[in-house]
């Protein structure tokens, strides 16, 4: 397949140090060109004063805002002491409180008895482990992705991901992947695991039997597209059926952003590999682990390290966001809150455009507006971005509006917000040439 080609003017040296010094792959500061300074919650300024609420966190990196107050206190104690800050996988206090409280807070209450390793800074790296073990494990090699998943850009990730842009730039062949149907990939009627049990139980179907499958329950970059509870219970059954390792890539979709912590809770699953990045460090500092299954850890010591995944000060704010958010039901509860109103709002303004939005997707605090025209959707964000509002487009061809406000957005910057979405949408829209309200 041929890559799109992106064409930048030439380069002198009467530029910015951005344009001057930064390579072309920079992405979000093409579509947000503004020097950002401060922020706090979901708030972001750039450094002309301009105030913008940020709708992208990060691409899911701060789901607890901007500098959390109660994080920020923690870690700024803790580098003032001169505590450890990179330990390699040495034990250290940080390190301890983190898994004690990881235990405690996530794992016991789910069942899960899983092991934790410390892949290195990346939701990418955690993808790598994750796969590496299952072929290991199974002697197999074999991995099973579905239709418009994302799961990172370094090669082994890059192979289990669909897109076609991202996988143009690999530079090598990109194999050991069997491609399935996502969830509603052939249509509403049509079920995709039935699917996947009829080239598992036929000896000529040219599929090898899969070390595992790899599934996000709601495809982030893919276009917000959710997996039905029924769907991923039945892919279980069949995974356990033929041995078949279950890795969730929870890199987006996890730490709260569908409303509970993991977003496979509702369905009541166990992956065997869970991978964890983003936003467990709860600041936006770097972190990545997998949760292993006790009885698959079968690493030898060294085998699969890195750096960077002894990064003290992400356990210190990892630590803090578990015992402060996620002790009780109180904080999914206030999420709960916040993800009816988006969906509401979602929804009136989708009932509002038929002839332009197909439909309301996503999630808890995981949504977007599916645009039946990519040019729309990339319009509108730039607009809105005018107007003081930072979301980002996502799906196949970008066209789903994305909306991805820190989980514990104040409710009145979540309104002020989808206002600025609203009134992107109205201008855009009235003034398209395919518009009924264009003159």
């Amino acid at each position: 397949m041929t890559r799109k080609v992106v064409e930048f003017p030439p380069r002198t040296t009467n530029v910015s140090s951005f344009e001057r010094l930064e390579s072309n792959v920079q992405s979000y500061a093409n579509n947000f060109p503004d020097v950002f300074e401060f922020a706090e919650g979901a708030e972001i300024w750039a450094n002309n004063g301009k105030r913008y609420l940020d709708f992208l966190s990060g691409a899911g990196s701060l789901n607890y805002g901007h500098n959390p107050s109660e994080l920020k206190s923690e870690l700024l104690k803790y580098i003032e002491n001169n505590n450890i800050s990179n330990s390699l996988d040495l034990h250290t206090k940080a390190k301890k409180e983190f898994l004690d409280a990881l235990d405690e807070v996530v794992l016991k209450p789910r069942g899960l008895d899983h092991v934790v390793q410390f892949t290195g800074p990346t939701g990418a790296n955690a993808v790598e482990a994750a796969l590496k073990l299952a072929r290991r494990v199974t002697d197999r090699t074999n991995i099973a992705a579905f239709t418009n998943g994302f799961h990172g850009v370094t090669t082994g990730a890059l192979a289990a991901t669909g897109n076609a842009y991202n996988r143009g730039a690999a530079g090598v062949e990109l194999n050991g992947i069997s491609r399935l149907p996502y969830d509603g990939y052939l249509g509403g009627d049509y079920n995709t695991v039935d699917y996947f049990e009829k080239l598992l139980d036929d000896p000529s179907s040219g599929m090898d039997l899969p070390a595992a499958v790899i599934f996000e329950t709601v495809q982030g970059e893919g276009g917000h597209k959710v997996a039905s509870d029924a769907w991923l219970q039945q892919l279980q059954t069949l995974c356990r059926k033929h041995k078949i390792l279950m890795i969730a890539d929870e890199v987006q979709a996890g730490c709260g952003r569908t409303g509970d912590f993991f977003g496979f809770d509702s369905s009541g699953i166990a992956p065997d590999i869970i991978a964890v990045s983003k936003s467990i460090s709860g600041y936006g500092l770097p972190l990545a682990l997998c949760l292993i299954k006790r009885d698959l850890d079968a690493w030898l010591p060294g085998e699969h390290n890195g750096t960077f995944r002894g990064n003290n000060l992400a356990f210190v704010t990892a630590t803090a966001a578990l015992n402060k958010f996620w002790k009780s039901g109180k904080f999914e509860a206030e999420i709960s809150q916040r993800s009816v109103l988006l969906r509401q709002r979602l929804t009136k303004i989708t009932e509002q455009h038929r002839d332009m939005i197909s439909e309301t997707r996503g999630k808890g605090m995981m949504m977007g507006l599916a645009f039946s025209d990519p040019e729309l959707a990339r319009r509108i964000t730039t607009h809105a971005f005018q107007l003081g509002l930072i979301a980002e487009r996502v799906g196949p061809r970008d066209e789903v509006l994305k909306i991805m406000a820190p989980i514990n957005v104040r409710m009145d910057h979540l309104d002020e917000g989808l206002n600025i979405l609203e009134a992107s949408i109205e201008e855009v829209i009235s003034t398209s040439p395919h518009s009924k309200f264009a003159d």
